[in-house]
């Protein structure tokens, strides 16, 4: 204590510049900062001090900031396994321009301020996107599973072929998922309603370059319509998932898939009939309930999808929009969640809600058809959930309650003619604070990095949700409460964590990002997952129980790993470095918001 006080009093004594010496264009800033912002510079570097001979380490956002957005730097201090976090808000600094920050003998990477930063992102996602496209490729430019597939659990259909070519590869697997896929249509509508000017025309209908006088994200929209549309060829016939974890064989290009349902290989995958009862699972059954958390996915693409595609592809979108009610309807009949299956292995998507797809199915059917009893029953399914599960607790189940957001709250906190809009302001609040308080009541990495996320499997996923819902309810309220939650959400997907890794593979702007994720693209010598979004830490707990996930090869960034969670860009291990399909579509609207946010403060 009379170290730290001799200490206080000789930084008060002496100008900053002996403090803190500037470096270019660095930290000039500091020298007029008001006493108040001082005083915590010089508790960050007091802090700092104290471990004079530990390594030091600032973690800033990669890509760089906006003018006028919140700024925090997290300086690390110490050693392998042993970190100590402070966090310094250098919001003050406004000028354009490329910067650095140096505190004691730590100076972070070079960042830019600028009006300009997220410029272009929102188109960059959909690059993975177009990699992700099964049926044809325009990334590897071939074709795959031309046969898909065989009917399995439909009381009179099983063992017949039905034409379900199309959609996008899960993740590094050749799976697909109604589920996923809907929400990853759902999400990337979101963002092309709001923010249509962002968009730009580089690409086809079929992925590959030119323009084609229709925005990138619609052709995409509609390549993910087009194969839920052939998931539900008949009124009431829904199906769910397209093959299962026999495809679990090792990496190879899917048009060379080795994979054997009994049809002999590559020829023809099943295609699980929506049943909204238990299916197989390993040497177990999934534990599904009814048909809601499915067809209420459907109903919700469908309806809005219709707007979206009719300017453009207006044959399927008539198409669609006759099937919403439909889908709709089955999901009143059988309430309940409907899992998927697995066969050899106990990792399936385990939702287990639902109240929230047919609370977004319900308002999308109201904007369709103006049925005010649509928007009864919306409020009505919105009250039974008024939080996301998984928000405020430390573990979830895998998937178990997903969409990771609900998308419902916000739509009925922005209809004007809604008596209960405050209600459902008040539910998409509660929703982040809980996750906040989960954050500041945390381990000090949580607390310093405003980190309130469970590190479970897909922990990126539920970032990019969390993101998404803070921005949501600032742009809906102006409520600021919660943003430097909200900056430091963003900025850790950006590369300001504790691996100091952009989440997001070549991300431009980004120096650090994942070389070697999950992907048959990595094993092929064949160029990386560009534009994905990577799974994210795990607990340690996690990594450790799961099976075939290892850190061989890669970067295991073993000295920066904090005692709450792991990260590695290592390409076996799939808990961490495997970039999804959804998640990636879920970082569209934050990177387009931004813009957005940018060019209208010019």
């Amino acid at each position: 204590k009379i170290m730290r006080f001799v200490c206080l009093y000789h930084l008060f004594s002496v100008p900053l510049q002996q403090i803190i010496k500037p470096i270019n264009n660095t930290v000039h800033f500091l020298l007029d900062l008001s006493s108040t912002m001082r005083i915590k510079l010089l508790l960050c570097i007091l802090c700092i001090s104290s471990l004079a001979m530990a390594e030091q380490i600032i973690r800033v956002s990669q890509i760089g900031y906006l003018p006028e957005a919140k700024k925090f730097a997290i300086i690390m201090t110490g050693d392998s396994g042993r970190w100590e976090y402070t966090r310094y808000d250098f919001s003050d600094l406004k000028e354009e321009g490329w910067h650095q920050l140096k505190i004691g003998e730590a100076v972070s990477d070079s960042f830019l301020i600028s009006k300009h930063v997220y410029d272009g992102l929102a188109d960059f996602p959909l690059n993975y996107m177009r990699q992700q496209r099964c049926g044809w490729n325009p990334f590897t430019g071939d074709s795959c599973h031309q046969k898909d597939g065989y009917i399995i659990y439909h009381p009179t259909k099983t063992g017949q072929h039905i034409d379900v070519r199309g959609g996008w590869h899960d993740a590094s697997d050749c799976l697909q998922y109604a589920t996923t896929t809907a929400n990853a249509i759902y999400q990337m509508m979101l963002a092309y309603e709001q923010y249509p000017e962002l968009f730009g025309d580089m690409y086809q209908t079929n992925g590959t370059p030119g323009a084609n006088s229709i925005p990138d994200i619609v052709d995409e929209i509609r390549w993910g319509l087009d194969w839920l549309d052939r998931m539900n060829p008949e009124p009431g016939e829904f199906y769910n998932q397209l093959a299962d974890d026999r495809d679990h064989i090792g990496m190879r290009f899917p048009k060379d898939d080795q994979a054997d349902y009994g049809w002999g290989v590559n020829n023809g995958r099943p295609v699980y009939f929506v049943t909204g009862e238990p299916q197989v699972q390993g040497k177990g059954m999934n534990i599904s309930t009814g048909t809601s958390s499915i067809v209420g996915k459907y109903a919700s693409c469908f309806a809005l999808g219709s707007k979206i595609l009719a300017p453009y592809y207006p044959e399927l979108a008539a198409q669609i929009g006759k099937k919403a009610q439909d889908a709709y309807q089955l999901g009143i009949r059988k309430p309940g969640f409907s899992q998927t299956a697995s066969v050899r292995s106990p990792y399936i998507y385990e939702e287990t809600n639902w109240v929230d797809d047919m609370e977004l199915g319900a308002y999308e059917l109201y904007r369709q058809t103006n049925d005010k009893s649509y928007l009864k029953a919306a409020v009505s399914y919105g009250r039974q959930e008024p939080t996301t599960p998984w928000m405020g607790i430390d573990t979830a189940r895998h998937y178990q309650w997903y969409p990771f957001m609900n998308i419902g709250h916000y739509r009925l906190a922005s209809e004007a003619k809604n008596r209960s809009r405050e209600e459902f302001v008040a539910y998409l609040k509660k929703g982040i604070d809980m996750v906040y308080q989960r954050a500041i009541n945390g381990k000090p990495v949580q607390q310093a990095f405003l980190y309130g996320i469970p590190s479970i499997w897909c922990s990126n996923n539920l970032t990019t949700a969390m993101l998404t819902q803070c921005i949501l309810y600032r742009q809906l309220t102006n409520d600021s409460t919660y943003i430097d939650m909200e900056s430091s959400l963003r900025d850790w997907l950006l590369g300001c964590n504790p691996w100091g890794v952009c989440m997001i593979v070549e991300l431009p702007g980004a120096k650090c990002y994942p070389t070697q994720p999950h992907s048959f693209m990595i094993s092929e010598k064949i160029g990386n997952t560009t534009g994905g979004l990577v799974d994210g830490p795990v607990y340690q707990g996690i990594f450790n129980s799961l099976r075939g996930v290892n850190m061989e090869g890669g970067i295991n960034y073993m000295r920066y790993q904090p005692d709450v969670m792991v990260y590695h860009d290592s390409t076996n291990d799939y808990s961490t470095n495997e970039p999804t399909m959804d998640g990636t579509a879920c970082l569209i609207f934050p990177f387009a918001a931004y813009e957005a946010e940018a060019k209208s403060s010019k």
